[in-house]
This record gives C-alpha cells, sequence and structure tokens, in this order.
C-alpha cells in the first residue's frame, strides 16, 4: 500500500475534488491543502477524488477521450503545454506544475464505471495527453497499473504517451489488452542530446534509456513507437541531432517515429520564454521573430517535417499512421 497521509480512523471524507481544490488554494493558497504531503523528491502531493475519468477531447480526430491519473507533472518538461491548465487550480505554470502534484485516487473505480456506459464503448482513450502516467509517483500508488487493469477488463482502444521506462513494468496487461483491440504505446524522446535533456526535461529518465524501454516494448511484442515531440527550434531541431535520434529509434526497435515543432500557447508559452531567457538567452531573439503567434510558421514547420521525412526514410522507420500525440 501507498504511504499516504494517515486520515483519523472514524474520519470518513473522501479527499477533496479538483472543484474543492481550486477553492482551497483560492482562498489560502498550498497551505490550505488538507492533506498534502512533501516526499523526499521535494513535490508536495495532494490526494484528490474525481468525479469523471475520461475527458471529452476537443478538436481531435483521432481519439474521442484522454485520461490522466495525476494532474501535474514531476517530470518538469519546461515545454510541456499541460502547463497552460495549471491556473484553473489558481495555480502558476512555472514551479507549481512540477512541484505539486494532484493524485486522483479513485480514477480506475471511476474508469470501470465509465467504459460500461454505452456511450463510451468502442471509442479510443488516449492516455497521458496532460501529465505522464509514468511519472515518479505511479510506482508508488500504481494508479495507472489500476486503470489499465479496467481496460483490460473492458477492451477500448488504447494509446499511451509516456517519457517514464515504468511502462515496461505493465508488459503483462498491455500484452493482454493488445489480444482484444488496439494498442499503441509512444515513448517520447525528442532528442538524445546530454545538454538539452538536463535542460528541457530536468525530471526526466535519460532518453537511451526511454528507448531501451522502447526496445523491451517491442521484443514483448507491443507496438511502440518513439515521438519526437517537440523539436524546439534552435536547440534540438539540428538535422544532426534529429538525425541522431531518428537512428537510435530504429535500432531500438521503433515501429514509427513521429515528430511535431514546440508551440507555446497561455502560461506554457510565458513559462518557456523565461526559460530561453535564462538558459538559451542567445535564442530570445529568434524566439521573439519565430512566435509571434503561438506555432512557428508553417514554412519553418514545413521544413523541419521534410527534413524528418528524409531521415525516416532513411532509416527505414515506418511513417506513422497513428494520431500524432502531445507528450508532457
Amino acid at each position: 500500500m501507498p504511504d499516504r497521509p494517515s486520515r483519523d480512523l472514524f474520519d470518513f471524507a473522501p479527499p477533496p475534488t479538483t472543484r474543492d481544490i481550486a477553492r482551497l488554494v483560492k482562498a489560502g493558497g498550498l497551505a490550505a491543502l488538507p492533506d498534502a504531503v512533501q516526499r523526499a523528491d521535494q513535490a508536495t502531493y495532494q490526494e484528490i477524488h474525481c468525479r469523471s475519468a475520461l475527458n471529452r477531447a476537443q478538436g481531435m480526430p483521432f481519439f474521442k477521450w484522454t485520461l490522466n491519473p495525476y494532474r501535474g507533472c514531476t517530470h518538469g518538461c519546461h515545454y510541456c503545454f499541460a502547463r497552460k491548465y495549471q491556473p484553473h487550480l489558481e495555480l502558476g505554470a512555472g514551479d507549481d506544475f512540477a512541484s505539486v502534484i494532484f493524485v486522483k485516487t479513485n480514477v480506475a473505480e471511476v474508469l470501470r464505471r465509465e467504459l460500461q456506459l454505452p456511450s463510451r464503448r468502442g471509442e479510443q482513450v488516449a492516455l497521458g495527453t496532460a501529465t505522464d502516467p509514468y511519472q515518479p509517483i505511479e510506482g508508488t500508488y500504481g494508479l495507472t497499473r489500476g486503470c489499465l487493469e479496467a481496460f483490460r477488463d473492458a477492451p477500448t482502444p488504447l494509446g499511451i504517451v509516456t517519457k517514464g521506462p515504468l511502462v515496461v513494468r505493465d508488459i503483462d496487461l498491455l500484452r493482454d489488452i493488445a489480444k482484444t483491440t488496439k494498442l499503441s504505446v509512444y515513448l517520447s524522446v525528442p532528442s538524445l542530446d546530454d545538454d538539452a535533456w538536463r535542460r528541457l526535461e530536468p525530471g526526466t529518465a535519460p532518453p537511451l534509456q526511454r528507448l531501451r524501454a522502447v526496445r523491451a516494448l517491442v521484443d514483448a511484442g507491443i507496438r511502440c513507437g518513439v515521438l519526437m515531440a517537440p523539436l524546439v527550434p534552435g536547440i534540438t531541431t539540428k538535422p544532426s541531432l534529429v538525425e541522431a535520434t531518428i537512428k537510435a529509434a530504429a535500432d531500438h526497435g521503433a515501429v514509427s517515429v513521429g515528430a511535431m515543432v514546440l508551440h507555446l500557447e497561455g502560461g506554457a508559452r510565458s513559462h518557456f520564454l523565461e526559460v530561453i531567457a535564462a538558459e538559451f538567452p542567445h535564442l530570445v531573439e529568434g524566439y521573439e521573430r519565430l512566435y509571434t503567434k503561438s506555432r512557428a510558421p508553417a514554412a519553418y514547420t514545413g521544413e523541419v517535417a521534410r527534413i524528418v521525412g528524409l531521415l525516416k526514410a532513411r532509416y527505414g522507420v515506418a511513417q506513422r499512421r497513428e494520431p500524432r500525440a502531445e507528450a508532457s
């Protein structure tokens, strides 16, 4: 059992909901969280109850629903688009995103109920769209594994995106799911460059460790690809770095490689530009020109896509047929 905050024996009140948390934080800041616990990783964890597990995907033609057992992510990727959602909880898009994690303790139970609804059956679910389902705390709570057990018992087309090598723990369940429905797993490996990894993805496993997870999954018969998401202009878009990553993905058995150029909006934009100013000051002027909007100009993204396409062909990595997914 996880080492969770202890409640009084006769206190049967459930953990707060997301709405409760927003109200508490607005009124009293993080100190108002009722059972928050700081762990050895210096992140603060608060258990909550969710009213729903599946969230309707907006504007995503390839999957109908998203599922995120946690909110916030200690991977702390500075470019993560999900930082823009933190203000909904009265939290900042900067350090709060990586240091205050909400744990949906009842998510697997709620998911089981929802998967029985006629409106949910057979519709694609994406796991890991706004927070990594295999961030380190999953080793304590096992919420993602509980959700996979629900998917095994109610076959549902499923796509998983993660930077966490912990995914190999669940090979047994992934095999079972793949026997009855469509399953795809993607490891996010934007670049093999050590400097970019250390500066932009401070809480993640090393890129080669993630690629070893790809190999383990493929060897177990599970369809697994690599997402170079996002490619960060001026840092990981250099053709030599892109080539090294694609070659390594192919060498580790990835069945596909997808890539997308960084886009910036909301709190994610302001946070990332602050990081650029601090870590890569020589790029500030270029980013001001490139990101007058949330996305880089089509001429730029098109050229990056052309280079990626040529390199994928060179190393024999099949064209992806599944939906492009954003990785945290």
